[in-house]
């Protein structure tokens, strides 16, 4: 029974460095690889942290229904496949996914079970010195990220759990936590929960 970990936050909350450290972390979870339109940053190669398409054709494959969610941000599209979760579920995986807001509301709908959690930076001084910390954009694209993210935090509300990722090691033994505690449900344990059971009769 595979449960989809939704992971959100504005752009240099830290949720890649918090997702990478899972998935090295706990067994039997995958990372959901989405598809985008944007072009291929520095080292990123096609099908490790994106599959790169043209605009086109995610539009194709949108009106196909083939994506969980999809979204458009800052020009460009990005959507998770549902072969992400087929593939997941047929190998006995979890599956975390890094989207946004509007991807995530999308996602809940289709799968209502599915575990949300909303990662923040501590303020917003120190979401600005970790994104020109990186030396990857301008001061104008800075402010846009920063005006983006007061939108999304406005909508905190909507995810099961949030994380203050105000020290990276916390931030990642509560993300684990929480990984552990959902696989831990009664819905999760039936299957071994049974065979105990039928040892007492």
């Amino acid at each position: 029974m595979t449960t989809v970990f939704i992971i959100s936050a504005p752009s240099g909350s830290g949720k890649s460095t918090l997702t990478s450290a899972l998935i090295r972390t706990v067994p039997n979870i995958r990372f959901s690889v989405s598809y985008t339109t944007r072009q291929p940053r520095g080292e990123e190669k096609d099908g490790e942290a994106y599959f790169f398409i043209g605009r086109a054709e995610f539009e194709k494959r949108v009106a196909l229904g083939e994506f969980l969610e999809h979204a458009e941000v800052f020009g460009n599209y990005y959507g998770t496949h549902i072969s992400e979760l087929a593939r997941a579920d047929r190998d006995g995986y979890d599956l975390v996914l890094d989207i946004d807001v509007q991807g995530a509301r999308q996602l809940k709908e289709k799968i209502p079970a599915a575990v949300s959690i909303f990662v923040l930076a501590p303020s917003r001084q120190v979401l600005e010195e970790r994104l020109r910390s990186r030396g990857q954009d301008s001061d104008e694209v800075i402010q846009r990220r920063l005006r983006e993210a007061a939108e999304e935090i406005r909508n905190y509300f909507r995810y099961d759990y949030v994380l203050v990722n105000q020290e990276v090691a916390a931030s990642i033994d509560s993300l684990v936590s929480i990984v552990k505690a959902t696989r831990s449900r009664r819905d999760r344990m039936e299957d071994s929960i049974r065979p105990i059971l039928e040892t007492f009769l």
